[in-house]
């Protein structure tokens, strides 16, 4: 049975910033999810990816764009195999840090000042990319055409979780993983991408030469081969190699 191949995207994004590697990911076999993922906080929303993650037969393979990747990193799997994790321009969280801590790994982020605020019915704060801004801050490598509808279909991401520590656990503690991101990512600076992967013992770590923080929409056909790289691994159950 080949591992099914879990898709969680980030903030100010939707599930469709997936649809460009799709094709090559159903070519091969691997059954698709794409998680419609909350963006409240990464334990609430890890809570409800370790849910459907348990309901799945066989291995699966989670790969996370951005905020999409401190969720992935927070999953609970119970007796689920996790084959392998795939950070797409993700946040690897180590225990206790949050995603604000991550991408202040290295000076360079630009994000927090192009943010608005609105406010929610509990009292805390969404936060939304101003459109205005987006592209460049988030998408420079695509069209102004294709940023602007990304802009539009942006889903909010609370204030609180991006702020919310890491859980103690972190799963690429004891599985695989695998990482690609862009070279002038302005959201989480490629030094700090570095970072993590080296800490979680990178299977392989890819740059992309001038892509942007949504290097899986720009360039699918690099972002599905690692995909598929991490996907066709046998499901492994002593950690990572050589840790």
């Amino acid at each position: 049975m080949k591992p099914t191949v879990i898709l969680v995207h980030g903030a100010y994004a939707e599930s469709s910033t997936w649809n460009g590697i799709l094709p090559s990911l159903r070519a091969a076999g691997h059954p698709v999810i794409a998680f419609a993922t909350p963006l409240r906080s990464p334990a609430a929303d890890a809570a409800l990816l370790s849910a459907l993650v348990r309901s799945i037969e066989g291995p699966v393979v989670l790969v996370g764009h951005s905020y999409g990747g401190a969720v992935i990193t927070n999953v609970d799997a119970g007796s689920t195999p996790v084959a392998g994790l795939v950070y797409v321009a993700g946040f690897a969280l180590e225990a206790g840090e949050s995603c604000v801590d991550a991408s202040g790994l290295v000076p360079g982020s630009t994000l927090a000042e192009t943010l608005t605020r609105v406010p929610t019915a509990d009292g805390g704060f969404d936060t939304y990319i101003a459109p205005e801004k987006y592209h460049q801050q988030f998408a420079a490598d695509l069209s102004a055409e294709t940023a602007e509808l990304m802009a539009i279909t942006q889903r909010p991401v609370t204030e609180a979780g991006l702020g919310e520590p890491s859980g103690q656990n972190p799963l690429w503690r004891t599985v695989p993983s695998w990482f690609l991101y862009g070279e002038l990512d302005r959201n989480i600076p490629a030094g700090a991408h570095a970072i993590m992967a080296e800490r979680a013992g990178a299977r392989r770590s890819v740059v992309v030469p001038g892509a942007s923080h949504v290097v899986g929409v720009s360039h699918p056909d690099q972002t599905a081969a690692l995909v598929l790289e991490a996907a066709d691994s046998p499901a492994l159950t002593d950690a990572r190699a050589g840790h």
